[in-house]
Protein backbone atom coordinates (compact mmCIF):
# COMPACT_ATOMS: atom_id res chain seq x y z
CA UNK A 1 0.00 0.00 0.00
CA UNK A 2 1.45 3.10 -1.06
CA UNK A 3 0.95 6.00 1.68
CA UNK A 4 0.46 9.22 0.91
CA UNK A 5 0.61 12.46 3.77
CA UNK A 6 -1.34 15.55 2.79
CA UNK A 7 0.73 18.13 5.54
CA UNK A 8 -0.22 21.36 6.16
CA UNK A 9 1.76 24.28 5.92
CA UNK A 10 0.89 26.18 9.20
CA UNK A 11 0.45 26.42 13.09
CA UNK A 12 -0.84 29.80 13.73
CA UNK A 13 -3.98 30.76 15.55
CA UNK A 14 -6.93 30.93 12.61
CA UNK A 15 -4.71 28.78 10.03
CA UNK A 16 -6.95 27.69 6.77
CA UNK A 17 -4.11 25.06 6.23
CA UNK A 18 -6.24 22.30 7.98
CA UNK A 19 -9.35 22.83 6.23
CA UNK A 20 -7.59 22.95 2.54
CA UNK A 21 -5.82 19.44 3.92
CA UNK A 22 -9.36 17.91 4.61
CA UNK A 23 -10.68 19.07 1.36
CA UNK A 24 -7.47 17.59 -0.39
CA UNK A 25 -8.40 14.21 1.60
CA UNK A 26 -11.75 14.22 0.45
CA UNK A 27 -11.41 14.35 -2.88
CA UNK A 28 -8.56 11.73 -2.36
CA UNK A 29 -10.98 9.45 -0.98
CA UNK A 30 -13.87 10.25 -3.29
CA UNK A 31 -11.20 9.17 -6.42
CA UNK A 32 -10.57 6.28 -4.48
CA UNK A 33 -7.28 5.40 -6.39
CA UNK A 34 -6.43 1.21 -6.30
CA UNK A 35 -3.52 0.90 -3.76
CA UNK A 36 -3.04 4.23 -2.39
CA UNK A 37 -3.77 5.71 0.98
CA UNK A 38 -4.65 9.51 2.03
CA UNK A 39 -3.90 10.93 5.39
CA UNK A 40 -3.49 14.31 7.14
CA UNK A 41 -0.22 15.00 8.53
CA UNK A 42 -1.08 18.11 10.63
CA UNK A 43 2.23 20.08 11.74
CA UNK A 44 0.34 21.24 14.34
CA UNK A 45 0.57 17.72 15.92
CA UNK A 46 4.40 17.70 15.77
CA UNK A 47 5.86 20.48 17.51
CA UNK A 48 9.70 21.35 16.72
CA UNK A 49 12.10 23.60 18.27
CA UNK A 50 14.33 25.65 15.46
CA UNK A 51 16.24 23.80 13.92
CA UNK A 52 19.54 23.94 15.96
CA UNK A 53 21.36 20.60 15.75
CA UNK A 54 24.08 19.17 13.23
CA UNK A 55 22.49 18.92 9.48
CA UNK A 56 20.26 15.89 9.51
CA UNK A 57 22.08 14.33 6.81
CA UNK A 58 25.25 13.69 9.85
CA UNK A 59 22.53 12.65 12.23
CA UNK A 60 22.09 9.08 10.39
CA UNK A 61 18.58 9.57 11.93
CA UNK A 62 19.89 9.33 15.86
CA UNK A 63 17.91 12.67 16.62
CA UNK A 64 18.44 14.42 20.23
CA UNK A 65 15.19 15.35 20.49
CA UNK A 66 11.97 12.95 20.68
CA UNK A 67 9.91 15.18 18.73
CA UNK A 68 12.58 15.22 16.02
CA UNK A 69 12.09 11.53 16.25
CA UNK A 70 8.53 11.05 16.46
CA UNK A 71 8.41 13.32 13.34
CA UNK A 72 11.30 11.31 11.47
CA UNK A 73 9.09 8.24 12.04
CA UNK A 74 6.01 9.89 10.48
CA UNK A 75 7.79 11.29 7.17
CA UNK A 76 9.50 8.37 6.91
CA UNK A 77 6.74 5.95 6.69
CA UNK A 78 4.99 7.99 3.81
CA UNK A 79 5.92 7.16 -0.03
CA UNK A 80 4.59 10.93 -0.65
CA UNK A 81 3.47 14.33 0.17
CA UNK A 82 0.86 17.05 -0.61
CA UNK A 83 1.72 19.94 0.70
CA UNK A 84 -0.46 22.88 1.39
CA UNK A 85 1.46 25.63 1.72
CA UNK A 86 -0.07 29.29 2.66
CA UNK A 87 1.85 32.61 0.87
CA UNK A 88 3.86 34.76 3.72
CA UNK A 89 5.41 37.33 2.00
CA UNK A 90 5.93 35.15 -1.13
CA UNK A 91 6.85 32.08 0.34
CA UNK A 92 5.76 28.66 2.45
CA UNK A 93 5.27 29.70 6.52
CA UNK A 94 8.63 29.37 8.22
CA UNK A 95 7.46 26.61 10.74
CA UNK A 96 6.39 24.41 7.42
CA UNK A 97 10.62 24.99 6.27
CA UNK A 98 11.63 24.67 9.62
CA UNK A 99 9.80 20.81 9.46
CA UNK A 100 11.08 20.05 6.12
CA UNK A 101 15.21 21.38 7.11
CA UNK A 102 14.96 18.81 10.74
CA UNK A 103 14.96 15.73 7.95
CA UNK A 104 17.10 14.84 5.42
CA UNK A 105 16.82 11.22 4.01
CA UNK A 106 13.38 11.01 4.96
CA UNK A 107 12.15 13.32 2.55
CA UNK A 108 14.42 11.60 0.01
CA UNK A 109 13.11 11.29 -3.34
CA UNK A 110 9.79 10.86 -2.82
CA UNK A 111 6.84 11.90 -5.11
CA UNK A 112 5.57 15.94 -4.42
CA UNK A 113 1.89 17.45 -4.84
CA UNK A 114 1.93 21.49 -4.27
CA UNK A 115 -1.53 23.00 -3.30
CA UNK A 116 -1.25 27.01 -2.17
CA UNK A 117 -3.27 29.69 -1.30
CA UNK A 118 -2.97 33.43 -0.21
CA UNK A 119 -4.09 36.31 -1.56
CA UNK A 120 -1.92 35.65 -4.83
CA UNK A 121 -3.16 32.66 -4.82
CA UNK A 122 0.36 30.88 -2.90
CA UNK A 123 1.47 30.63 -6.43
CA UNK A 124 5.31 32.46 -5.22
CA UNK A 125 4.86 29.93 -2.37
CA UNK A 126 4.44 27.02 -4.31
CA UNK A 127 7.32 28.00 -6.58
CA UNK A 128 9.42 28.63 -3.72
CA UNK A 129 8.64 25.01 -2.26
CA UNK A 130 9.59 23.56 -5.10
CA UNK A 131 13.17 25.08 -4.93
CA UNK A 132 13.10 24.17 -1.17
CA UNK A 133 12.05 20.29 -2.28
CA UNK A 134 14.34 19.94 -5.31
CA UNK A 135 17.19 19.92 -2.39
CA UNK A 136 15.56 16.53 -1.09
CA UNK A 137 15.76 15.15 -5.24
CA UNK A 138 11.99 15.43 -4.30
CA UNK A 139 10.19 15.11 -7.80
CA UNK A 140 6.88 17.70 -7.60
CA UNK A 141 4.35 17.03 -10.18
CA UNK A 142 3.85 19.80 -12.79
CA UNK A 143 -0.09 20.80 -11.73
CA UNK A 144 -0.87 22.63 -8.51
CA UNK A 145 -3.61 23.94 -6.46
CA UNK A 146 -3.86 27.49 -6.44
CA UNK A 147 -6.77 29.30 -3.85
CA UNK A 148 -7.38 33.03 -3.59
CA UNK A 149 -8.15 33.96 0.00
CA UNK A 150 -10.73 36.46 -1.20
CA UNK A 151 -12.63 34.31 -3.49
CA UNK A 152 -12.29 30.65 -1.86
CA UNK A 153 -12.92 31.40 1.98
CA UNK A 154 -15.82 32.93 3.32
CA UNK A 155 -14.14 36.18 5.49
CA UNK A 156 -10.81 34.88 5.03
CA UNK A 157 -11.33 32.22 7.17
CA UNK A 158 -13.62 29.48 5.75
CA UNK A 159 -12.45 27.18 3.02
CA UNK A 160 -15.43 27.44 0.44
CA UNK A 161 -13.55 26.47 -2.80
CA UNK A 162 -15.30 27.02 -6.06
CA UNK A 163 -16.10 24.03 -8.05
CA UNK A 164 -13.72 24.59 -10.53
CA UNK A 165 -10.72 23.50 -8.44
CA UNK A 166 -11.84 20.17 -8.17
CA UNK A 167 -10.62 18.54 -11.28
CA UNK A 168 -7.23 20.53 -10.81
CA UNK A 169 -7.20 19.08 -7.50
CA UNK A 170 -8.27 15.53 -9.19
CA UNK A 171 -5.15 16.18 -11.10
CA UNK A 172 -2.54 16.94 -8.46
CA UNK A 173 -3.53 14.05 -6.21
CA UNK A 174 -3.80 11.43 -9.09
CA UNK A 175 -0.38 12.31 -10.87
CA UNK A 176 1.18 12.52 -7.08
CA UNK A 177 -0.35 8.95 -6.13
CA UNK A 178 0.76 7.89 -9.67
CA UNK A 179 4.32 9.36 -9.29
CA UNK A 180 4.61 7.63 -5.50
CA UNK A 181 3.75 4.36 -6.18
CA UNK A 182 6.51 4.34 -9.36
CA UNK A 183 9.27 5.87 -6.92
CA UNK A 184 8.13 4.02 -3.77
CA UNK A 185 10.60 0.93 -3.13
CA UNK A 186 7.80 -1.50 -2.35
CA UNK A 187 7.27 -0.88 -5.99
Amino acid sequence: MTKIGIVTGSTREGRVSRQVADYILDRANKLDIDGVEFEVVDIKDYPLPLLDSMPPAMLNKNYDLDEVTAWSKKIDSLDGFIFVTPEYNKAPAGVLKNHLDQLGSEWMGKAAGLVGYGSTLGVTAVQALRLILSNFNMPTVGPFGAFSLFTDFENMSEFKPAEVHNDTIDTVIKTTADWAQKLSPKA
